[in-house]
Formats: structure tokens, C-alpha cells, sequence
């Protein structure tokens, strides 16, 4: 529901025209702004599935429609983050009862194994993925203490796995982008196809294979080092499966191209203007360039960027430093 604000995504247009222009038809919505009817007519079922905008009439091409009232959308939306955010805390709240619980009681909780021994918490990772079938998803928090060696044959084993098919999904900490051992290795993940996308402090080291088991890493209460937990098929492992892919869907993606090509100071100053809001018009009449060039440019920069929208692409600038 968010992007209804973006001024910038086709939702976000057709929104914005109805609050300024109540009773629209679909034809009027569509000179108004420059989509297609098709278009207009398929965004207008989304939102209204969505309680966004209404009509009373059949829907065809005499129907009018109204915008619901912003702050109630607003107030959807908060409702909807809120719902995001109490499942995450109960998620943690529950995993952290039953980590306590098992190093009391392995046996305590069936779905529940814990990995003590460091050699073979360094294997489990590398199990994981040689036995994954269709998709490996994964969020990967500091610190980063793995070798030049390590990142090397981890690279090496996921080539494989994805050249076999395997659909790897990952969300990486924000500081990733300045750890100088891991971030080269990521890029080039991200070039072979991993999809990848970036949150400023996930909550975990997590790994979910397929849909038949997670593996947490945590650090040792009692000592230096790590602790695995590896949890199968059961509500847990359904939570955390819950838990990533709300997380997905707030993190933002994350493009290896242009990696390492620096932008020249036009581009920059376009970022800059994108990233406060500026819609083409005004980067254009501020720059002294036509829309058109405008236009080019953010589309390439959006792309260069791997965001879908200004939000995504001046976060990704800034961690980028070209802001």
C-alpha cells in the first residue's frame, strides 16, 4: 500500500489525481495521468480491492471514482506496520524462550536441535546449501569474520547451486556495503543472480532451506563463538519463514551494477534532487535541462541503482557514497 504515496509508481498517479480530481472516470484518470485505460482500469481494481478508492456505479466506462480520504489510508498503513512489527517481536520472544529452554533440555522441543561444537557450526551452512532443492533464503548480519579463503569456496559452492537451479534470496545488514572482504564477494553473487536487498539492523542470522529447515546463529552465551540452531518442520519454523519474507518485503533491493563506476557530477546533483522529493519537472527547470533528459537519466539511475523507486534509489546512493 505504501507506493499509493509515491508520485512516481503507477498506484501512486491514479491515487493522487482522485484526491485532487473527485468523481473521475476512467477516461478522465487515464488523459490525467498518461496511462494507459488498461492501465488506469487494472490500478483502480487494486486499489479498490485494497479499500483505497471506491465507486458505487458497475464499473465500466461511465463509473466515477473517489478517493478515500489520505489519513485514512495513512492510518491503514500504520495499522498494517504495526501488525508487521508485533509478529516479528512475538517471533523473537517465542524463539528466545524455546533457545533457553532447549540448552536446559535438548530434547525438550522436537523441532529444535542445538549446535554447540564450532567445527561442525561452520559445516551446517555448507550442508545447507550442498542439500538445498529449490530456494535458499537468507539474512546475513556482522560481524563478518570469515576469511578471504572462506568467502572464496562459499562463492564457489553457490555458483553451483544456482547453476543448478536454486533461487537465492538474501538480505544483507547496511554496513555489508563497507566490510572490504565481504561486499566484493556479495557484487558478485549479485551479478550471477542472487537476489539480494539490504535493512539498516535485521534481527538475526538466519538461513531457511526450502521450507523444511532454518538454521539461527547466535553468539555463545557461556563462551566466545557461535551457537546454531537448527529448527525443522513446526510453527517456529513457519514464524520465521513469516518473518523473512516481511522483512523482504520492507528491505531494499540492492543492484550490483554500476559498482565501482563512479557518477559524474550532473548525476549526483539529480540524485540529490530525486532523493528530496523533486519530482522531473522540477530536477529539469533546477538543472536548466530538458524533461526528456531528466527523464533518461533517473531511468538509468533507478536501474544503475536497483530501485524501483526515488526512496529506494537515494538509500542506495547514500550507502554508495554518491550522495
Amino acid at each position: 500500500m505504501h507506493d499509493v504515496f509515491d508520485p512516481d509508481s503507477d498506484r501512486g498517479r491514479v491515487y493522487r489525481f482522485l484526491v485532487g480530481h473527485p468523481h473521475a472516470s476512467a477516461p478522465r484518470l487515464a488523459a490525467g495521468t498518461g496511462l494507459s485505460e488498461t492501465a488506469v482500469r487494472a490500478v483502480l481494481e487494486e486499489l479498490a480491492a485494497e479499500d483505497i478508492v471506491l465507486t458505487a456505479d458497475s464499473g465500466d466506462a461511465r463509473s466515477r471514482w473517489e478517493a478515500v480520504p489520505p489519513t485514512q489510508v495513512v492510518e491503514a498503513l500504520l495499522r498494517r506496520d504495526d501488525v508487521v512489527r508485533t509478529a516479528l517481536r512475538h517471533t523473537g520472544t517465542e524463539m528466545e524462550r524455546l533457545y533457553r529452554s532447549a540448552r536446559r533440555d535438548a530434547g525438550h522441543y522436537e523441532a529444535l536441535e542445538v549446535v554447540e561444537d564450532p567445527v561442525r557450526v561452520l559445516a551446517v551452512s555448507r550442508q545447507l546449501q550442498q542439500s538445498v532443492r529449490h530456494q535458499l533464503r537468507a539474512i546475513d548480519v556482522p560481524p563478518y569474520s570469515g576469511t578471504s579463503d572462506h568467502y572464496l569456496a562459499q562463492e564457489a559452492l553457490q555458483r553451483e547451486r544456482m547453476a543448478a537451479g536454486v533461487v537465492y534470496r538474501a538480505i544483507y545488514h547496511g554496513s555489508a556495503f563497507d566490510d572490504p572482504i565481504a561486499w566484493p564477494n556479495m557484487a558478485r553473487m549479485i551479478e550471477a543472480g542472487e537476489q539480494a536487498r539490504t535493512l539498516d539492523d535485521p534481527p538475526m542470522k538466519l538461513a531457511i532451506r526450502d521450507n523444511d529447515l532454518a538454521v539461527v546463529t547466535l553468539a555463545a552465551d557461556d563462551r566466545p563463538g557461535l551457537v546454531s540452531l537448527l529448527i525443522r518442520p513446526s510453527g517456529l519454523l513457519q514464524a520465521l519463514s513469516n518473518t523473512f519474507e516481511s522483512l523482504w518485503r520492507l528491505a531494499v533491493p540492492v543492484s550490483a551494477a554500476g559498482i565501482g563506476t563512479p557518477i559524474d557530477a550532473r548525476d549526483r546533483r539529480i540524485l540529490t534532487l530525486m532523493a528530496s522529493g523533486a519530482t522531473d519537472e522540477a530536477i529539469a527547470r533546477h538543472l536548466g535541462l530538458g524533461r526528456r533528459t531528466v527523464v533518461r537519466r533517473v531511468s538509468a539511475l533507478l536501474d544503475s541503482l536497483g530501485a524501483t523507486t526515488r526512496f529506494q534509489a537515494g538509500v542506495q546512493a547514500a550507502r554508495r557514497g554518491w550522495l
